[in-house]
């Protein structure tokens, strides 16, 4: 850290952040957690062996609360599942489900009055947890809320709804926030919330945060209407994320949500290594801390101080944050002025560009992540090349190292199961095989330049790129060039480029339904 003038310059993912001299920041932690499984999940246990099984994890979790706020830690976020595993189904969660009362009617602290409210030890714990370490504490838990089917249509056949449900306790122990997840992932222990929740809480360091789960982070709802709509910069994220390279990696879409929507996100990931689960991290718009280990058996606590984006809190117009996503000129690197100024008219929508000889007969397709994605090989070390599906197209200029490595630029433009899909994807194939652009790698050697231009019909775009050996990182330079035109830039990467994309969600063609 340097100080110049009045101001203090971060130099993160080599781009300025400017702060004031007393920008406020705090201290965040978040855990990737190794869950101790359940062996038998859908044979149902009784509350007493639920709760041995759960304290098992919640010793964890207290060690490294205590080790978080030896640290300075003011928040710690704990991950989706990770106080008792999944698989569970609807009658073999039962003996795990505490009531939770809401925390906009009942203030309630369970650790300094644990009897208030029966069967509730595992709030009792974490509520001792963060009350023990003066900080705000995030977990995720399974929980249960009776109902009557006679004035509630949704209410299900056995008088109560299961949730899947985050839980926020303040630095006093106190109940701050419930939130019960909205999209749910093939759960079927869980039930769907019949209204949609929109979750929020106040911290005396930050301001406010906002918080969802997992899958919820690909619609619309709670996600984008927490940010676009109510204003929230700052996001506890809990998540059990099986990685789906190349678009779909944990850490790759939680880096991209983060710097697409300029907010900062703190994600904690489940590390099951046996279903594909780790990637979590501590992102702003400007850099990240991440953590991805797909071989080892171990949890990781991440901590590490950021800047307060709550716009409410910060107050005043002397604290500016500049942001990394811009319409700026790329001063790093000068592009090839004919090929450059050629397609900044909006006539590249065409499928491949004309100045590749023969490169209507490269054209081909693939299957990535479940869809047919229309592609074109890059060839050569440099060049301008364009593909389309309908009113999505995407256009790439480019110059590489010289590697056998093969790369692809794909497009994608429609429903992927229930929710649809924009996609302009830079790919390393894992093979020479056409066939092989698509699957996931986390390794690449080619050293890639390039700027990445999308055509897209949503306004919901989130550029990402991913290193080899599982790096984030973000663009040089981004930003809307017209009303549909958004590109990235990035040049100078260390490592080998595995995937760029801008990953577009039109959420009104989702086959899901909306909320009011």
């Amino acid at each position: 850290m340097a100080l110049v003038l009045a101001g203090f310059v971060l130099c993160l993912s080599g781009l300025p952040l400017i702060l004031a001299a007393d920008y406020p920041t705090y201290v965040a932690a978040v855990y990737e957690h190794r869950v101790l499984l359940n062996p038998n999940p859908i044979v149902p246990l009784n509350r007493s062996s639920a709760l041995e099984h759960m304290k098992q994890n919640l010793r964890v979790y207290e060690e490294q609360t205590a080790l978080a706020a030896q640290q300075g830690a003011q928040i710690i976020v704990f991950p989706e599942d990770g106080i008792l595993g999944f698989f569970f189904t609807r009658a073999s969660i039962a003996g795990y489900l505490e009531a939770i009362p809401d925390p906009q009617k009942v203030t309630w602290s369970p650790c300094a009055d644990p009897l208030r409210f029966p069967d509730t030890e595992v709030l009792h714990n974490l509520s001792c947890m963060a009350l023990k370490n003066r900080l705000f504490l995030v977990a995720n838990m399974p929980s249960r809320l009776s109902c009557n089917r006679t004035v509630d249509p949704h209410c299900p056949a056995d008088g109560q709804y299961q949730f899947n449900t985050n839980v926020v306790f303040n630095d006093q122990g106190v109940i701050v926030a419930r939130y019960h997840k909205q999209n749910l992932y093939f759960e079927l222990s869980f039930d769907t919330p019949p209204e949609c929740e929109y979750v929020t809480f106040n911290t005396p360091f930050a301001g406010r945060f906002g918080t969802f789960t997992c899958f919820d982070i690909l619609f619309r709802d709670p996600a984008v209407t927490l940010v676009t709509e109510m204003g929230i910069r700052q996001i506890v994220f809990t998540t059990a994320w099986m990685n789906k390279l190349p678009l779909l990696a944990a850490i790759e879409f939680q880096r991209a949500f983060s710097y697409g929507t300029n907010i900062t996100l703190l994600a904690a990931n489940t590390h099951s290594t046996k279903y594909g689960m780790t990637g979590s991290g501590i992102f702003t718009p400007w850099d990240s801390l991440t953590y991805h280990d797909a071989k080892g058996d171990s949890g990781k606590l991440l901590v590490r101080r950021v800047p307060v984006l709550d716009p409410s809190f910060i107050g005043d117009n002397n604290h500016k944050l500049v942001y990394p996503s811009s319409n700026e000129s790329e001063k790093m690197h000068v592009w090839p002025t004919s090929s450059f100024n050629a397609n900044r008219d909006g006539k590249y929508c065409r499928k491949v560009s004309e100045s590749a000889e023969g490169a209507s007969s490269n054209i081909f397709n693939s299957i990535m992540m479940s869809d047919n994605f229309t592609l074109v090989p890059l060839q050569g070390t440099e060049g301008n090349i364009s593909v389309c599906s309908g009113l999505v197209c995407c256009h790439l200029l480019f110059r590489r190292s010289d590697t056998p490595e093969l790369y692809a630029l794909g497009v994608f433009n429609g429903l992927h199961r229930v929710y649809y899909l924009e996609i302009c994807a830079l790919m390393r194939c894992t093979g020479q095989e056409q066939s092989s652009c698509g699957q996931g790698t986390e390794y690449a050697e080619t050293l890639v330049d390039f700027r990445l231009t999308g055509t897209f019909v949503t306004r919901h775009v989130y550029p990402g790129i991913l290193g080899s050996g599982m790096t984030v990182d973000i663009p040089d330079h981004s930003g809307w060039e017209s009303e549909n035109q958004l590109y990235m830039s990035r040049t100078g990467m260390s490592t080998g480029l595995v995937t760029a994309m801008l990953y577009g969600r039109n959420y009104e063609k989702d086959h899901v339904k909306k909320c009011a």
